[in-house]
């Protein structure tokens, strides 16, 4: 909750919408009650998020008018014992439909084997046929496994709205009770498959579409997972363990090493190294000491140190962090599917004509038998199977190739709106890059030999053998991919954010930033193995000119240089950095074929920044540089004021709030669960998988768009059809199974998509 002048905001939890019609409808009722100022209803997290005037409206009323819309409404509670309530509530419901869903296909699959028979004229399945075993066997479906879709269909009536589930209910319902009729008196058709299929397809459907849209709030409970749940703090003189929530500013604070830093705050005692990548996305780790800022939520190396809690609760980092998903999220506009904005005025259009029907036929003088058949026939021609299967087919085919192709995709409208992005933000760490420390350059002194070259990598190596450092932790790995001998140091000596000094078989060895050797005996540091980045004060004039341009050339390229002493003397320069994948460079030229708009967005400086775009193939103006995660999503925003439709991709936690803000969020499959929970999208492979997941999003539109247009022609040549008695209840069964087979088969082609 937050205070904003006189307003409060308020996050309720809305149970019973089915679709955008509802979402919609909920939204508009609270909107216009008194005293709202603004009302968004999120359909994928099943939330409303209301900000009002508390002087005019309070929080039950808010409630009774959810209630009176034709659904439930509660207090939505963010803590453990509720969320977990919640998901326990999901988990049943999804078993309840699930289970329903196999009885109504159990059911339903004699009778379309039956149909199947007598279209083939296999006379042994003609039993199946028989409209009494079509009674028993549709009868449950109807009753129980539909029964869902009427409830729905009668509550969203009483409140005078419309959406598929009315639909499904009119023509199912029209379906069945002729059919019923038909039965008990032994005249006419009957149509109990056509009932029972569109009932069973149209639950799986809304089973799989509830099974994507219920992870949609993961993202938020793993991002506060990252909090510790206790602290160690300093008082009367001793250290205290004490929860997180009485933790107060000024406080003084005890992190140990491989502990999460509980709040935000300024270290007052010690040196550390930390782990920042939840906060900024980067990789390598920052040297810290007292006077230095500390975030909630990161992680600490090594070195245990003392802290002066600054932010505490809501007002840390990391719970912006969580506030800016939330915000992301629920501001997103529900998606309003074709085919339920229609609704909205094709079932009161499709009732009048049945009236206008029955009407009509009862003036030219035709019996109430015949009147009533015709007006059925429009019900019957008019039943959304065709319509309700255009998109879901479409998406669920496509979903399936797309997982085939190392694309996943948490739900349809995620797709729908792949297939519109022209412009695609790349995070640089993780995504174009490795996301770890790598030796990529080397340079020895003038006049060394191989073997000696090799021996100076050993040395290093065994240096840095003791450090926990990332940086040195590269040269360890190259020294042991090699086949090199590694031993410990006879004597090793950390130099706190400079480097490591070490005795090797009688040679003194240092390693470190360029500085080290000066201040070697001065425990102040002044420099650390981050801080050697292009836009740092220029190499010190003590470095020999050869070592002096190996740095100056290293950091051009956005490489960290690491300089080795042996004995006193400079020795070789190290240049270490993130490497980049090697299949970032064709995604990127293949985004850029295929018409989409590629940005590098990071919190590195500009210098390192273009030179992995120069890399890659990003132009310079399209970069990005020493953007933090609050700056991320607002990036975002600036380019979809610009007219352009987003897809952001990210694999760390200081990714979600963009991944959420985007119009589409993408995750690297190598990265945090946290960036997976709050992007739509997720890509396993590497990253040439995204300008295909475009390309499938792109021709999935296509086929829906066909699927609409021909579901659209049936019932617009249909209904007239039935109306003027030219089609029977019989043709317009049969013309509703084609339909839906003619749209099924369409979306069927998608599963050919890219198959060599």
């Amino acid at each position: 909750m937050s205070n904003r002048r006189s307003e409060i905001q308020e996050d309720l939890a809305i149970i019973g919408m089915t679709c955008a019609a509802c979402s919609a409808r909920v939204e508009r009722a609270l909107a216009r009650e008194p005293g709202v100022v603004k009302a968004n209803v999120n359909l994928a997290a099943e939330t409303a998020r209301v900000v009002y005037d508390p002087s005019v409206v309070d929080l039950d009323r808010l409630i009774k008018v959810v209630e009176e819309t034709g659904y439930g409404a509660r207090k939505l509670v963010r803590d453990a014992s509720s969320d977990r309530q919640r998901q326990e509530e999901k988990t049943a419901q999804a078993r309840r439909d699930w289970f329903l869903f196999y009885i109504g296909a159990a059911l339903s699959a004699p009778m379309v084997i039956g149909m199947i028979g007598e279209l083939l004229g296999v006379h042994s399945l003609m039993f199946l046929m028989n409209p009494w075993v079509g009674f028993v066997l549709a009868t449950p479906v109807v009753l129980v496994t539909g029964s869902r879709f009427y409830i729905s269909a009668a509550r969203t009536v009483a409140h005078f709205g419309a959406n598929m589930d009315v639909l499904v209910a009119l023509g199912t319902g029209a379906a069945y009770v002729l059919s019923v009729v038909n039965t008990i008196t032994g005249t006419g058709p009957v149509y109990y498959e056509a009932a029972a299929v569109v009932i069973t397809l149209v639950l799986l459907g809304k089973n799989l579409e509830h099974l994507a849209k219920g992870r949609a709030s993961e993202a938020i409970r793993k991002l506060a997972a990252l909090t510790p749940k206790t602290a160690m703090v300093v008082r009367d003189g001793g250290e205290v363990m004490v929860p997180i929530e009485d933790v107060q500013v000024g406080d003084v604070v005890v992190v140990r090493p491989g502990e999460r830093v509980p709040v935000d705050g300024e270290i007052v005692q010690g040196y550390t190294s930390i782990d920042e990548s939840m906060l900024t996305g980067e990789s390598i780790p920052v040297d810290k000491q007292a006077g230095d800022v500390v975030t909630g939520g990161t992680v600490n190396q090594h070195g245990m140190f003392h802290m002066r809690a600054s932010r505490v609760g809501a007002d840390t980092a990391l719970a912006q962090i969580i506030r800016m998903v939330e915000e992301a999220q629920g501001s997103k506009a529900p998606i309003q599917r074709l085919a339920d904005v229609i609704s909205a005025y094709f079932v009161p259009t499709v009732i009048v004509i049945a009236i206008v029907t029955f009407v009509g036929w009862k003036l030219s003088g035709a019996t109430t038998a015949a009147a009533l058949m015709n007006a059925t026939a429009v019900l019957v021609i008019a039943c959304p199977c065709a319509l309700g299967l255009a998109t879901p087919t479409g998406i669920m085919v496509a979903t399936g190739r797309g997982a085939e192709l190392g694309v996943l995709i948490r739900g349809g409208e995620h797709l729908e709106r792949l297939g519109k992005v022209n412009a695609v933000v790349l995070d640089k760490t993780g995504t174009i890059t490795e996301g770890k420390p790598a030796l990529v350059d080397w340079v020895v002194a003038p006049g060394v030999d191989a073997d000696e070259r090799g021996r100076l990598l050993a040395l290093a190596a065994s240096a840095e053998r003791a450090s926990e450092h990332p940086l040195g932790r590269a040269i360890v790995e190259v020294a042991e991919a090699e086949g090199m001998e590694v031993p410990l140091p006879d004597d090793f000596r950390a130099v706190p954010g400079k480097g490591v000094i070490a005795t090797i078989g009688g040679a003194e060895v240092a390693v470190g930033s360029y500085r080290l050797m000066r201040s070697a005996g001065d425990e102040r540091p002044e420099e650390s193995h981050q801080a050697e980045q292009p836009d740092r004060a220029a190499p010190s004039e003590e470095l020999p000119g050869w070592a002096r341009q190996a740095v100056d050339t290293m950091q051009s390229r956005g490489q960290t240089a690491v300089v080795q002493w042996v004995d006193g003397s400079v020795a070789a320069v190290y240049g270490i950095a993130d490497r980049i994948r090697p299949d970032s460079p064709q995604a990127i030229a293949e985004l850029g074929r295929i018409g989409v708009a590629v940005y590098m967005i990071t919190g590195d400086n500009a210098a390192t920044a273009n030179a992995i775009a120069a890399q890659v193939g990003i132009p310079p103006e399209h970069v990005l540089a020493e953007v933090l995660p609050d700056g991320k999503a607002e990036e975002v925003k600036t380019l979809q004021r610009a007219g352009m439709v987003v897809a952001m991709t990210g694999d760390g936690v200081n990714d979600a709030p963009a991944l959420a803000t985007a119009d589409v969020g993408v995750a690297m499959g190598t990265g945090t669960d946290i960036a997976m929970e709050a992007a739509d999208i997720t890509i396993v492979g590497g990253l040439t998988r995204l300008p295909r997941a475009i390309r499938l999003s792109r021709r999935t539109l296509q086929v829906i768009k066909q699927n609409l247009f021909w579901a659209f022609i049936y019932n617009t040549v249909g209904i007239p059809l039935a109306a003027f008695g030219i089609m029977p209840p019989v043709y317009a069964g049969a013309a509703m199974a084609l339909s839906s087979v003619s749209v099924v088969t369409n979306s069927l082609r998608l599963r050919r998509f890219e198959r060599s």
